[in-house]
């Protein structure tokens, strides 16, 4: 499934020559800036934000700099392959969305899950869709096209509701279930708290609650009645503190391959594994939730040595097509983007976030080509030079 994605700078070069210059930015810290202008400052402090003083938000993106691909020459990479393997299913790229859990209200006519998933059908980038989406994942998977589609849980309290979202996204054709461990409760941050500002209690992104049936039989009204009870009952069902003897009920209740994100310690892959996971998913959420913690990126290769085989899905502080490279280097299967996709959202919706994964594919496969590295399969962690 060998893609040119490459190709993405001459058709820019291309349209130089007619006066026609690129619509988004090129760079991360123009696109990151110009987001900010676009976006209400709430959902940007949001987006944009973490925990703490922000330490480990900014370690994640630093951490990629502490490692240097080494070239390859004499290799004649003049076509590469970035297919990927995964569950079953083979990719055109090792690139999927990570899942955001406010990104319905990142584009402008607040229906961002459905600009996105139209994204993932244009460009084959699957998109890991939030629980906390402004619009029903029925609706997010009808947009997916020819690309797969993951659910990602935030398990609530009640189980019967979390077997029937479980479900529903089974109906709905998403290829595999992501069930997020790192956020029972939200982490401390300070952008937030300063204004006040928790999108879901003002009723934001809380559209697979409020559609689904077991969620609106615990209501005395219909959430379309009075929104705010709504919120509030959300509030008390949200986080569930999942231990080890909720793991194997989790897998009982879908067939479909189930993913366990927010794993950075090697026992807990281990032990994960061990109970019947079919990937997991080091991830630190982006430095969102927790200050002072590892970059999950130094996390990742004892990661993939306890997976021992099963795919390793990876996110937290990628930023350009190079942190995709050294990721997939240090063993990730997948590697997901989460706030620049959001930022080309805010920008220009599904032409927006197409723009951003095509550059972010085209910088991975130049890369790859001038460093001579012709498949993913030749990223080794060899490839690799700690820089000190």
């Amino acid at each position: 499934m060998s893609q040119d994605f490459g190709s993405y700078q001459n058709e820019i070069y291309l349209n130089g020559l007619a006066g026609i210059v690129p619509e988004y930015p090129m760079a991360h810290a123009e696109l990151e800036a110009k987001a900010q202008a676009a976006m209400p400052p709430s959902v940007w402090s949001y987006v944009a934000g973490g925990a703490g003083d922000e330490h480990t938000q900014r370690a994640n993106s630093t951490a990629f700099q502490r490692w240097g691909l080494i070239p390859r020459m004499f290799v004649g990479a003049s076509q590469r392959d970035l297919s990927v393997d995964l569950f079953g299913m083979t990719l055109p790229s090792p690139l999927f969305m990570a899942p955001v859990g406010v990104i319905g209200i990142c584009a402008q006519d607040g229906h961002g899950d459905l600009a996105t998933a139209r994204a993932a059908a244009r460009t084959g980038v699957p998109m890991i869709a939030s629980t906390l989406s402004a619009d029903p994942l029925e609706a997010v998977a009808a947009e997916f096209g020819a690309t797969p589609g993951f659910f990602q849980l935030y398990t609530p309290t009640n189980r019967e509701l979390a077997e029937s979202l479980v479900h529903r996204a089974e109906r709905a054709g998403f290829k595999a279930i992501v069930v997020t461990l790192d956020t029972w409760i939200t982490g401390w941050r300070p952008r937030d708290l300063a204004t006040g500002n928790f999108p879901q209690l003002r009723g934001h992104c809380l559209a697979n609650y409020t559609s689904d049936p077991v969620f609106r039989a615990l209501l005395d009204r219909a959430p379309e009645e009075d929104p705010q009870a709504a919120a509030l009952a959300w509030t008390r069902i949200f986080g569930n503190p999942l231990t080890w003897d909720d793991l194997p009920w989790l897998r009982s209740i879908t067939t479909l391959p189930l993913v366990v994100k927010g794993l950075c310690h090697p026992d807990d892959v281990r032990r994960a594994k061990d109970l019947g996971v079919d990937g997991v998913y080091c991830s630190n959420h982006g430095g969102r939730q927790a200050n002072g913690g590892l970059p999950a990126l130094d996390a990742l290769p004892g990661v993939v040595a306890a997976a021992d085989g099963i795919p390793v899905l990876f996110d937290s502080g990628v930023r350009d097509g190079a942190d995709i490279v050294k990721a997939i280097a240090l063993g990730a299967t997948a590697v997901g983007v989460g706030r620049p996709y959001a930022y080309g959202l805010a920008l220009g919706g599904t032409g927006g976030v197409v723009h951003v994964l095509r550059a972010l594919l085209a910088e991975a496969d130049l890369i790859m080509a001038v460093d001579g590295y012709p498949s993913l399969a030749d990223l080794v962690p060899d490839a690799l030079q700690r820089i000190t």
